[in-house]
């Protein structure tokens, strides 16, 4: 895979309507470990469980699950699962990615507990994707308040995806429906990731420019920092503080507060405030700088190297891994680094100009 393959080009039949992202399908190497993490640590509930597979949701989810776990030998991402409007547009998905020349499977029964009718694609850029409709309803946990503990996810928030081209998938996504929250860019044009959404959040998805295909990170997001900041104070006390691989920190891009944590497999979870809305149909796009140290966090804090490089594989429909191919264009972890020597915190100090409104915003309440 090239980051200079052709265009994927727009279908002519109409795309399915996706509402939000709904589950991940991961494998893990260690049920049992997994499920520590998942469940002691994060506290995330247990829908139903076997010797092989655990359907974990979040607290104010009602339907099946926003997680499986499954065993494997080889710690990968198996599906990215998106919930659509209707049954038909199950139907949709199927013809959309068929005319794109995908490889698509269809499973009446679904393909895990708690979804039914389902149509699962290898989509252009390498990912496995899945939408559905029917799904069993179960308990929501909002007023259960003798489960939620302080660290308490409430929500499956969105997905990131590492991709050799930003922008052929940009393109890719915004035919697919998604609206494009925020960007980051340089000022030769070459994006080096975007934020897209179908909620009215800043993303259900992110393309991260990166080495890929591969899962860079999925996120559950909290109510408030306080409970970002007891999952640390818990992973200190638990000794597993090499586990938290970035922050706690407030991002520039949407706005959150986060802290991003590896499993046993090293699969990437971000623990995230909620953003800021975005459903407006003219809601326009952030686009930062790449030389602002501030896109990344907020405070400044270096972004340490793994979270450029390291990601999960991702698996085809048969199972096996994808093979992921370099990025061509530059690299984000340069500047981040600081290799080129050209990044800034305070607009005005860098060798490039900014032009998103985040720095109209810092001139005017930080002026120097």
């Amino acid at each position: 895979m090239s980051t200079h393959s052709p265009a994927i080009p727009r279908p002519t039949v109409p795309p399915p309507d996706i509402v939000r992202c709904a589950y991940m399908e991961l494998v893990v190497t260690d049920l049992q470990r997994s499920r520590e993490f998942y469940v002691d640590l994060l506290g995330l509930a247990v829908t139903e469980e076997d010797g092989t597979t655990i359907y974990l949701r979040s607290l104010e989810e009602f339907i099946h699950h926003n997680l499986v776990l499954r065993q494997g030998p080889v710690a990968a991402a198996a599906a990215f699962s998106y919930r659509v409007r209707t049954p038909e547009d199950v139907d949709r998905a199927e013809a959309y990615y068929r005319e794109l020349g995908c490889r698509t499977e269809r499973r009446k029964e679904g393909f895990v507990k708690g979804v039914g009718d389902s149509v699962r694609v290898e989509d252009p850029l390498g990912f496995p994707y899945e939408f559905f409709y029917e799904v069993e309803h179960v308990e929501r946990l909002n007023w259960r308040y003798e489960l939620h503990g302080p660290g308490a996810l409430v929500r499956l928030d969105h997905f990131n995806q590492v991709t050799p081209d930003v922008d052929r998938g940009r393109t890719y996504l915004e035919n697919l429906g998604f609206r494009v929250t925020e960007d980051i860019k340089d000022s030769d044009g070459v994006t080096y990731a975007a934020w897209a959404a179908r909620k009215s959040t800043v993303h259900d998805t992110a393309l991260t420019g990166g080495k890929g295909p591969r899962l860079h990170h999925m996120a559950f997001s909290t109510h408030e920092k306080h409970n970002v900041l007891y999952i640390c104070d818990k992973m200190g006390a638990l000794r597993l503080s090499d586990r938290i691989e970035r922050g706690p920190g407030r991002h520039g891009v949407s706005n959150a507060f986060y802290l991003y944590i590896l499993d046993p497999d090293g699969h990437r979870i971000e623990i995230y405030t909620q953003d800021y809305y975005t459903g407006d149909p003219d809601n326009p796009t952030v686009t930062w700088d790449v030389h602002d140290n501030q896109r990344r966090d907020w405070w400044g804090n270096p972004v340490v190297p793994s979270w450029y490089t390291e990601a999960s594989s991702v698996l085809d429909l048969d199972g096996n891994v994808v093979e992921a191919a370099e990025r061509e264009e530059p690299s984000e972890m340069a500047v981040t680094i600081g290799a080129d020597g050209f990044s800034y915190t305070r607009p005005g100090d860098e060798s490039g100009s900014y032009h998103g409104e985040a720095a109209k915003g810092f001139k005017i309440g930080h002026q120097v």
